[in-house]
């Protein structure tokens, strides 16, 4: 059976929206463009992981690690990375 769409090919591999492996993918997937918006947005604010590490007081380990999704991280350290690293404005959306 040949895939037609995102949706098929996802089912497939991950199981049917819904289930255990595919919530588990939506949650890696949510976190790896989370971390690759903040990785754009520092390069965009032209600092490298070590001075925005300096700016936060923490090590440029960690900012590597949340920027290539291994670290989960708090809320309020997205908030502090954005806002006071980055000097953006962290805005939620909650759907339900």
């Amino acid at each position: 059976m040949k895939t037609k769409t995102i949706n098929d090919h996802l089912d497939r591999k991950y199981g049917k929206s819904g289930s255990k492996s595919r919530d588990d993918f939506k949650e890696k997937a949510q976190a790896y463009m989370i971390a690759e918006m903040l990785k754009a947005a520092r390069k965009e604010a032209d600092m490298t992981q070590q001075q925005l590490a300096d700016k936060l007081n923490v090590k440029r380990s960690y900012i590597s690690k949340i920027e290539r999704a291994i670290s989960d991280m708090r809320l309020s350290t997205l908030k502090k990375i954005v806002e006071e690293g980055l000097g953006g404005k962290l805005r939620i959306n909650v759907e339900l």
